[in-house]
C-alpha cells in the first residue's frame, strides 16, 4: 500500500502525460492511502481544468464519476491533532503550502511515524523533496518505479 497525493491521482481520473506511469504504479498495487481532503484538491484540478477550456461537456461528468468511483475505493486518513500538529511543524521546516503540509502529515501518520515504511506517489517537486527528507520513499518520478 502507498500514499497517494492528489497530483499523482489526477492523471489516473484525467489524460496527462504522467498518465501512464501512474496507471502502471496502480496497477501494482491497488489500495491506495489518502489524505481525507484528498478528493476535493481532486475536483478543485478537475474543476480548474474545466474552467480553462481542457476538460468540457461530457468529458467533466466522466472525470467527476471517475474521481467518483476512485474515492470509494481508496482508505482516507482522517484529519485528527496529530495531523494538524505534524502539518504545522511541517510548514516550519519545508517550503510547502498549506494542503502539501497535511498530506504529508497524514503520510507520517499513515507511517505510524516510520516514514521508510509507506512509499508515497507524488508529482509535486516541492511536495517530493520535502517527503524525501522525512525517510520517505517517493514514487511517480521515474518509469521503473
Amino acid at each position: 500500500m502507498r500514499f497517494w497525493d492528489a497530483s499523482a491521482l489526477v492523471p489516473l481520473i484525467v489524460n496527462e502525460p504522467a498518465t501512464k506511469r501512474m496507471q502502471t504504479l496502480a496497477a501494482k498495487d491497488p489500495s491506495m492511502l489518502v489524505w481525507w481532503g484528498t478528493e476535493v484538491e481532486c475536483a478543485s484540478a478537475l474543476a480548474r481544468l474545466e474552467r480553462e477550456g481542457d476538460l468540457a461537456g461530457p468529458a467533466a461528468v466522466t472525470a467527476f464519476r471517475r474521481l467518483t468511483q476512485l474515492a470509494a475505493a481508496w482508505h482516507e486518513i482522517e484529519p485528527g491533532e496529530a495531523v494538524r500538529e505534524t502539518a504545522v511543524r511541517f510548514l516550519r521546516v519545508h517550503a510547502l503550502r498549506a494542503a502539501d503540509s497535511l498530506q504529508l502529515a497524514a503520510a507520517l501518520v499513515a507511517a505510524e511515524g516510520r516514514p521508510a515504511a509507506l512509499g508515497l506517489v507524488t508529482l509535486d517537486d516541492r511536495l517530493a523533496s520535502a517527503a524525501r527528507k522525512e525517510g520517505f520513499a517517493i514514487a511517480g518520478f521515474a518509469v521503473s518505479e
